[in-house]
This record gives structure tokens, sequence and C-alpha cells, in this order.
């Protein structure tokens, strides 16, 4: 239960963000739907700011009252907590999605749906990021996570990232400082928000790079379950694991695991590294699932898989979901 001076707290917080023009905000709403796992407890408040401006402030006042923050895109590699999160979720959506394309440099902000992005590079003869063109999220946790695939990641192309701190202060990060490693960066453990980023891509032909984006998204329809919700990949490929015994969903297959289920949260029959919500799946049945994993690749493999999805928990840490399902 709360108390009552916190809800106070809350309270006067929630007055001062409705004053902001360009803010959107709701209060008690369900993590599972801004989820793509459709997986969570409810959000005292969730907050979506219209502009940078808007993001700064609400930050700076987030951080006045002593809320609890959670930052997200559009969930799609976040397990949250059946528990929910008792504080402020600050959701940078499609209001923040602009973009623009100058010659082999893209800007554009968080806010944006990679594949658009990526259709958009594309279209502008400009090639690199047609390896995003069927990864579901926003182009700020692409870039938080480094994310891609065929074993690509978009910090390749990345030239500087813009962020703000908790105060609300700009910080400008170049390529290097990002400490980007495969699927990684150091924007995972700054207290940083992405709102923009500056790209590079090299010179190509429209309609080749289409069709290779149109062989791409054929080949992730054939072999990914996308009827049911999920996060996408579970867990992250270990180059030595990967040279000697193949990549996470492969190990996983061969230790029988396709299909296994608890709760609601099944192996998916279709790829092992996809873990889908059969309706009705709880936070506590996907991590009982990882850890049920984890335990039969380690004895088939003497390799510990570890988790590219982030789990958050109810009071907003968010830690590779590997760590919560040792625990359990």
């Amino acid at each position: 239960m709360i108390d009552a001076p916190r809800l106070l707290d809350f309270a006067g917080l929630v007055a001062a963000l409705a004053q902001l023009p360009e803010l959107r905000l709701r209060q008690g709403v369900p993590l599972r739907s801004l989820s793509r796992w459709q997986i969570g407890g409810p959000a005292r408040v969730v907050a979506e700011p219209l502009s940078v401006a808007a993001t700064a402030q609400a930050l700076r006042l987030i951080k006045a009252h002593g809320a609890p923050l959670l930052v997200i895109g559009d969930g799609s590699n976040l397990l949250f907590d059946d528990e929910g999160f008792d504080g402020v979720v600050l959701h940078i959506g499609r209001a923040m999605s602009s973009m623009r394309i100058e010659g082999r440099r893209v800007v554009a902000q968080a806010g944006i749906w990679t594949p658009i992005f990526a259709r958009r590079v594309g279209c502008a003869g400009l090639s690199g990021a047609e390896h995003a063109v069927g990864i579901p999220g926003t182009l700020g946790g692409l870039v938080v996570m480094n994310g891609g695939s065929l074993r690509k990641g978009i910090g390749e192309n990345l030239v500087s990232v813009t962020c703000l701190d908790h105060d609300g202060e700009t910080r400008v990060l170049s390529h290097d400082e990002c400490g980007f490693a495969y699927r990684t960066s150091v924007l995972q453990t700054r207290e940083l928000i992405v709102v923009e980023a500056e790209f590079e891509f090299a010179p190509g032909e429209a309609r080749e790079i289409r069709r290779e984006m149109i062989k791409i998204m054929a080949a992730r329809r054939k072999k990914f379950p996308l009827r049911l919700p999920n996060c996408g990949s579970v867990f992250l490929s270990n180059p030595a694991m990967y040279d000697t015994v193949g990549p996470p969903g492969k190990a996983i297959e061969e230790a029988g695991l396709r299909g296994t289920r608890i709760g609601d949260a099944q192996i998916a029959p279709e790829h092992g590294n996809f873990i889908v919500n059969l309706g009705a799946a709880r936070s506590a049945d996907v991590l009982a699932l990882i850890g049920l994993v984890r335990k039969a690749v380690y004895e088939r493999t003497r390799f510990w898989l570890d988790c590219e999805v982030r789990h958050v928990s109810s009071n907003g840490h968010l830690t590779p979901a590997h760590i919560p399902a040792e625990a359990l």
C-alpha cells in the first residue's frame, strides 16, 4: 500500500507535469499495453513528451520531486514485472520521430519506428540500415542496445548521439564514446536518455537495397514467430559458443526445448530463441522458462546463455533477465 505522504508527492508531481503543454499524461496504465510481450502490472504514471524540450522539462520535474523514473521506447526488449512500476514511465514514442537526410548523413529522433527509419534510409539510396528493417522497436532503444540482425549493429553507422541527463541537460556522445560492442553500449549503464542520433551511410542503389530488405523480411516471416506476442531474441549470441555450438536458438532446440511451456510462456515451436505469450503469461513464467533453458543448455554445452532482454523490476531497475531468473 502507498503511504499518504508519498501519494501527496505524486499528486504534486502529476499536477506539475500536467502543466507542460507538450506532454501527454496518463495514470494507472497497464505496462502490458506498452510491451511487445504484453506482460506487466500497472504503472502509476506514464508521460509521453512531444518534443525534446518537453522531455527535458519533465526530467527536471521528476528529479525535483524525487520520483522513481523509467525511460522506455517501444518496450520491445523489456520484460515488465507482474507487480508493475510505482513511478513515472517516460515514454519516448512516435511523437518524437522526425528525420532528415542530407547527403550520406541521416539525423533522426529516438521515437521513430526502426523499420520506417531503415526503409527511408534505403529509399534515399543509402546502404547500411537494411539489417534493421525487420526489428520491432524505436530507434532510441536500437542505439542503446546496439541492435541489429545478421550479426550487424546500428552502432557501425552512428556518428553521434544526443542525450539528456536526469537534470534535463544535453549531452552529445561521439561514436567512440558510446563504446559499442555486440548488442551493448555504454548507454546501458549511464543515466542518459537518447533523444536523437546522427548516422552516416554508404551510397547505394535504392532498388537493390529494397530487394535486400524484402529478402530479409521474407526470411524473418519464415523462421520467426510473428503471430503471438514476443520480444524477439531472448538470449545473446556468445561468439565462443557460436563457433563451437552455434547460435542460441540452435542450442536450445538441440536440448529438446522447442514448445516447452511454463504457465502461458512458451519457447516458440518455430524458433528456440523466442519466448511467446500464449495469452496470459506472467513475468514470473518467462523468468522461470529462462532459468530452465539456461540450465539445460549449460548441461549440454558448458556455456551459459545470457539474456538480451532486460527485466524491469517494480522499483524500475533494469537487469539482464537471466539475473532475476537465477534468483528464482
